[in-house]
């Protein structure tokens, strides 16, 4: 190891005992996706993790060697739940990202717009909120149907602008939920009491998701609280390797939430939950002691909407759905949470619904957070394989549990689909059943 590299100590000594974990079984490389569309050792779990042992031996470039590999990783972490011996990829992957990050940081090679954006735009609710006014009058403007029609996006931001037709139409601004209140339930007995964690992405251009949440928690019989002071989760800064931003945000959500007398914590986004859940992990190694018994109270209170709908039972439906229906689960959801069986529950309650699993339903859909936009030729090749099997089931929805994996499937319908299917989040069919859609 080479002991002068500050970037290389760090790994060592936060990944090194991790890494020798594994004992190169091979168990992984079936469900690992990239390995699958790639094809090689280094675009498995098993080959980056010796990577990643490699680098904190110091034996190779951390930046020149380790870094690609780690990239093209989409972070599905099925492999966690294939492996045997129960190697904690996704922390070995938190770590390498972290050193790529600041090696870059310490070279001078970080994308000053990326940092912008984490650390200036999700992080900031004027910004966010200016963001979500944007998109809402560019909707109403009539320019949206104007670019759609000339495909101005693609021809000026090339693979990023292939992703606008994929956007949610969005009702009127009145549906965004208001902060610091407390909704209460539409039954006359109230069941629980919960709080509603909104997200960045979600309280801006998925608002009607965070609607319908909230009012099928209200007829499920619960009061919601929607803490004022909430934040993004930390998710897209963890992916990105920065973890001190990932941890401040952390400390701000505990602190939103820490007064609240709530029996759990709803969240409606596969990738926040899984962030929001791991919260203990992320802070560990904090010296404040107070952290701890706040995060272990605060982690074993999220749950995503589908479990609780699902464990309440209480859904008012009213309206037939003859649809056909198919899921993409949520990576997250169902390898870090370990609830991505209950959105399928929940499907087949629906009256009318004709509902068809998806062959490899629980194979990433690529998304990964930026992933398909910062490795869109790798990311439609998966998403690809994906649409053969929707194109098989021709469903009318494609129902998803995370706004990434909402936005992945649209743009496969509509790049690779041979029916126009609608994609949906979970929610809204749940509230086209209980006839309260907006």
């Amino acid at each position: 190891m080479n002991n002068n590299d500050v970037a290389v100590r760090s790994l060592h000594q936060k990944a090194y005992d991790e890494v020798n974990q594994c004992i190169q079984c091979g168990y992984c490389l079936p469900v690992c996706p990239t390995y699958i569309s790639m094809g090689t050792e280094t675009a498995s779990p098993r080959g980056r993790i010796n990577l990643v042992k490699m680098a904190a031996e110091g034996n190779i470039d951390i930046l020149e060697d380790l870094k690609e590999p780690i990239d093209f990783c989409l972070g599905c972490r099925a492999c966690e739940i294939a492996c045997p011996v129960n190697v904690p990829y996704g922390s070995i992957l938190e770590h390498a990202k972290e050193a790529i990050y600041n090696k870059e940081i310490e070279t001078k090679q970080n994308s000053k717009f990326k940092d912008f954006a984490l650390n200036l735009m999700f992080t900031n609710k004027k910004s966010m909120k200016l963001m979500s006014d944007l998109y809402y009058l560019y909707q109403q403007s009539g320019i949206q149907q104007f670019t759609r029609k000339t495909n101005l996006p693609e021809k000026i931001i090339h693979n990023v602008g292939n992703f606008e037709k994929a956007l949610p139409k969005v009702p009127k601004k009145k549906f965004q939920l208001k902060r610091g209140k407390l909704y209460a339930a539409k039954t006359e007995e109230t069941k629980q009491t919960v709080a509603l964690f909104l997200g960045c992405i979600n309280d801006a251009l998925f608002y009607h998701v965070n609607y319908y949440t909230l009012e099928l928690l209200r007829l499920s019989g619960c009061d919601v609280y929607i803490p004022k002071e909430q934040t993004c989760c930390g998710a897209i800064h963890a992916h990105q390797g920065q973890l001190q931003q990932a941890k401040q945000l952390a400390k701000e959500n505990l602190t939103a939430f820490q007064h609240l007398n709530v029996t759990a914590i709803i969240t409606n986004a596969g990738g926040c939950g899984a962030t929001l859940k791991e919260y203990d992990h992320l802070l560990k190694n904090e010296k404040d002691s107070n952290w701890t018994h706040q995060t272990n109270e605060f982690t074993s209170k999220i749950k995503d909407i589908s479990e609780i709908l699902y464990t309440l039972n209480l859904l008012p439906f009213c309206q037939e759905v003859n649809e056909t229906v198919t899921y993409q689960p949520s990576c997250h959801l169902s390898n870090v949470q370990k609830a991505g069986h209950f959105p399928e529950k929940l499907i087949r309650q629906v009256p009318g619904i004709t509902y068809i699993e998806l062959p490899s339903k629980n194979f990433c859909c690529a998304s990964g957070g930026v992933y398909n936009i910062e490795h869109y030729d790798e990311s439609m090749e998966i998403l690809s394989s994906k649409m053969s099997e929707v194109n098989d089931i021709k469903p009318d929805i494609v129902i998803t549990s995370n706004p990434g994996c909402f936005i992945q499937m649209s743009h496969g319908i509509n790049t690779y689909g041979e029916k126009q299917s609608q994609s949906m989040h979970l929610v809204e069919l749940l509230a086209k059943a209980c006839d309260i859609l907006i």
